[in-house]
């Protein structure tokens, strides 16, 4: 990793075919600069607003940088890999970590990677958070290429939807070691960050950050 403020740990490391993942970059989403720092700011300085106390942009941004890392716990379950990244800090997301997300999340059927959207990782780590996790989160699915999303529909895997968050980088399915579905899905519901979907049957909850909807 080339950035001195990285923070991210890979405890398994890829074959050697997966060192030449595709990526697909959305250059919105992966430009991780000073406007990252300006929006968490100002997401303090509304909170504050709320609560009555108006801040500064000035104020808000040092609040962000005062404010506390933001670390996932992760774990894919279809390749065996481990992530602990500190993906946040400081006000901004750090660049090395989101790649290592980045890579974790990558479709394992054509080992093709895409931009995970920071908002996501931000719903996964406030979800771990209610949840009082320290282990890792398993992950189910992350990205999902088109090239996969419709072969899971073709092959009549119910709840794949044509126009999957997955493919947006939008998306995770996920479980929580020793806890029962209906409790994450609960926890899910509890923090209004977009649609939660819940498989008893599969054992898993999809989140997304699309619109509010639950099935």
């Amino acid at each position: 990793m080339k950035d001195a403020d990285a923070r991210s740990i890979m405890t398994a490391r890829p074959s050697a075919g997966e060192s030449h993942a595709t990526e697909r970059h959305h250059p919105d989403r992966c430009h991780l600069d000073r406007r990252h720092l300006l929006r968490a700011g100002l997401g303090l300085a509304a909170a504050a607003s709320a609560g009555g106390t108006l801040f500064s942009s000035e104020e808000a941004e040092a609040a962000a940088l005062r404010a506390p890392p933001r670390v996932l716990s992760l774990v894919n379950l279809h390749t065996g890999e481990k992530l602990n990244a500190e993906y946040w800090s400081r006000g901004r997301y750090v660049r090395d970590a989101m790649r290592a997300v980045n890579h974790l999340l990558r479709d394992h059927r054509n080992n093709s990677v895409h931009a995970i959207d920071p908002k996501l990782l931000d719903l996964v780590h406030a979800l771990s958070r209610k949840l009082g996790r320290r282990g890792p989160i398993e992950i189910v699915s992350g990205y999902r290429s088109p090239e996969t999303n419709a072969m899971l529909r073709e092959a009549d895997h119910s709840g794949v939807a044509q126009n999957s968050f997955h493919m947006r980088g939008m998306a995770i399915d996920l479980r929580v070691p020793n806890m029962a579905t209906r409790h994450l899905q609960r926890a899910a519901l509890s923090l209004r960050g977009g649609g939660v979907g819940y498989y008893p049957d599969s054992n898993f909850v999809h989140v997304d950050v699309g619109p509010l909807r639950h099935w």
